[in-house]
């Protein structure tokens, strides 16, 4: 790891919005560059900028468009282009790009910034004490949120206890899943005790940071992986299956789309979890999940309505606890993939270049109610490419009868109904077909100051308050079975986006275990959609490959397929050619 010794003598520390973790406010845009170490005070403001430099490694996760890809791209319902999905969505973990590695090396270089600020706030004598325990409580976040995201992808990692530039051999071992668990939720444990609630006065200056509420609740995401990966056997039903077939229609052979199938799993135990038991694991998520929804133990956090959930607006509020924000059109600090998930326009239109890329599939639009708004308002039903200019045409999604009428003014019969409603009302001739160009976009990173500009300064969710209310569903139904609590949690989720609620008895009830999981799991995909859970989701459960090898070949010719040694990502190659402690890849990989 010696990559990361730029550390030694000198800490480049930048104070800005983009560098942030959202949960109340947002950060001045004051900036520092090019600190040397001691020239930092040891005030409140010197422990501060320590705290912000740690903040910063969050934002160089997104400056190459690295995250969210790197967790995003490998999962059952997102699909594009080929020369997007050729190499991490394809299976294709060690090709060209080596698109995987950012997942690696960004969580280090995460993790050796927040010790070497540990290091240095703690020999600090004049911060404010709560102040001091505050953002020693952010560190050890930040530290076990890199080691969530490494643990997850690679199974056995090293464990770095202070900073290289502090004396840690860079060259350190891997350990055991079981032994970076114990190390995560030590980290947690402490964090979610020293941390502001959003309720504390003193948060209130606090501003763009992480709180209390945030550490329990990944606490709680923890001990949920953890049991679900650990057990030993269940069902789990996942929508999805065979994404088209090939039929003959006037003398030629086409594809015709899928509705998504039940799919009844048998779930793996996830190998290196043997030996952690599930149902204390998920009793702790339990306990510590209901503490922050209905307790209030960590602070007021709670669902906010959909129209303010994903607007400028909303990004301040009560549901998003830990979230990176940027500054619109800096190279440096921008962030790039909201042009690849909603589009850059210009004028009106996606230029060329300008993204629509990553979308999500026919089976995962399926899964939702006409009326819910995560597809009704999530969705990108208009767009306009600058391909289309010529024609002067646009594109519409879903490519169903609804939606051709209301673009077009005729049936699937090319019966005239009536004229365009609006959008489509603008003088184009629109049209939707199924392939690359045409899928589930989201608007979930579409309101941004300028959509004009590549780099724009929308937020990335890493955690938001539904992910803690759907751990409770979760965990408590797979410690008490299914129940009128667990049952009202996921109707939480579902209410706020005008789903229709869910029911445990009669014809359709969730009246198992095995089918309220599904349930949820099936509630994770539709309201997490593109903020890199599915991959994990799937993964946790033991149910990845059954899923992915269900689905073979996707619509659009992504491959899916699956095997073995796609359960773990690949260590980079530079760290196994210079870490003598690290002789071997994971399984299957060179």
């Amino acid at each position: 790891m010696k990559k990361y010794n730029y550390y030694i003598n000198k800490i480049i520390i930048c104070l800005l919005v983009l560098a942030s973790v959202l949960t109340s406010c947002d950060l001045d845009e004051t900036t520092f560059s090019d600190i040397q170490t001691n020239q930092i005070p040891d005030t409140d403001d010197g422990a501060n900028m320590w705290a912000i430099g740690v903040y910063n490694g969050l934002t160089r996760m997104f400056v190459y468009d690295e995250f969210p890809r790197c967790l995003e791209l490998d999962q059952d319902y997102i699909t594009g282009p080929s020369w997007a999905f050729g190499e991490l969505g394809g299976g294709n973990f060690q090709g060209t790009a080596k698109q995987s590695d950012a997942v690696w090396k960004r969580s280090y270089d995460l993790i050796n910034r927040s010790n070497e600020a540990i290091e240095y706030v703690n020999r600090m004598e004049n911060v404010t004490p709560n102040l001091k325990q505050h953002i020693l409580g952010e560190m050890y976040f930040l530290q076990a949120f890199g080691y969530f995201l490494v643990v997850r992808a690679y199974g056995d990692s090293p464990i770095f206890k202070y900073s290289i530039n502090q004396g840690n051999d860079p060259y350190q071992p891997r350990q055991p899943i079981a032994k970076v668990y114990e190390h995560i939720i030590d980290l947690l444990s402490k964090s979610k005790d020293m941390l502001y609630k959003n309720t504390d006065t003193e948060f209130n200056s606090m501003e763009g940071r992480v709180c209390a509420g945030a550490a329990a609740t990944l606490l709680a995401k923890v001990y949920a992986t953890i049991g679900s990966a650990s057990m030993q056997g269940g069902e789990v039903t996942v929508k999805g299956g065979t994404a088209f077939n090939l039929v003959m229609e006037d003398g030629k052979e086409v594809k015709k789309y899928t509705e998504p199938q039940n799919i009844v799993v048998q779930k793996d135990q996830v190998k290196g979890y043997e030996s952690f038991n599930s149902k204390e694991y998920y009793e702790k998520a339990q306990e510590l999940a209901y503490d922050i929804v209905y307790n209030k133990s960590y602070g007021n956090h709670q669902l906010i309505p959909y129209s303010e959930l994903w607007k400028k607006t909303g990004r301040n509020s009560r549901e998003h606890f830990f979230a990176v924000q940027f500054k619109e059109g800096d190279e440096a600090n921008g962030e790039l993939f909201t042009m690849a998930y909603s589009g850059q326009i210009v004028n009106g239109y996606v230029p060329s270049g300008g993204g629509l890329s990553r979308g999500m599939r026919h089976h995962w639009y399926r899964l939702f109610e006409d009326k819910d708004y995560r597809i009704t308002e999530g969705v990108l039903h208009r767009f306009v490419r600058e391909s289309n200019l010529s024609w002067n045409g646009g594109g519409y999604y879903p490519n169903n009868e609804e939606y051709k009428i209301k673009a077009t003014g005729y049936d699937n019969d090319e019966n005239y109904v009536g004229e365009p409603q609006a959008p489509y009302n603008d003088g184009r001739s629109y049209t939707s077909e199924f392939g690359e160009n045409y899928l589930a976009y989201t608007t979930k990173y579409a309101d941004v100051t300028n959509p004009a500009l590549q780099r724009t300064d929308a937020i990335f969710p890493f955690l938001r308050f539904a992910d803690a209310v759907l751990i409770y569903a979760e965990a408590s139904n797979e410690v008490s079975g299914p129940n009128s609590q667990a049952l009202a949690a996921l109707n939480d989720v579902r209410a706020r986006s005008n789903a229709s609620a869910k029911w445990l008895l009669g014809l359709g009830g969730l009246n198992t275990k095995e089918k309220f999981r599904s349930a949820v799991l099936e509630e994770r995909a539709m309201e997490f959609a593109l903020e890199t859970d599915r991959r994990w989701d799937l993964i946790r459960w033991g149910i990845y490959l059954q899923v992915m090898n269900a689905i073979g070949v996707d619509e659009i010719n992504t491959v899916k397929s699956r095997e073995n040694k796609h359960l773990l990502y690949p260590i980079p190659d530079d760290e196994i050619l210079t870490n003598h402690s690290i002789t071997e890849n994971n399984p299957g990989w060179n």
